[in-house]
């Protein structure tokens, strides 16, 4: 199983996307999406099914995301990679 960090790496930020909000690997899936859509109670699979280029990982790096910005952990943590 990845490691929170290196799930983390699977969330990167562009100007371009979103207004510079967090996504997933580059696509124009957004975090907050995939945290909205969890938090309605939309299961992981369901999910999966309706982003065909989502893999469980990007979910669980949405998550990870969420826990390291609520928690506090360092700037580095969190900061995502913009390109």
């Amino acid at each position: 199983m990845p490691t929170d960090e290196k799930l983390l790496r699977r969330i990167t930020a562009r100007p371009d996307v979103f207004g510079g909000k967090p996504i997933v690997r580059d696509m124009r899936i957004s975090v907050e999406l995939v945290l909205s859509l969890l938090a309605q109670g939309i299961t992981p699979e369901a999910i999966l099914d309706d982003y065909p280029d989502l893999e469980f990982d990007d979910i669980r790096a949405c998550t990870a995301y969420a826990h390291a910005v609520i928690a506090g952990d360092t700037q580095a943590a969190v900061t995502v990679k913009s390109l």
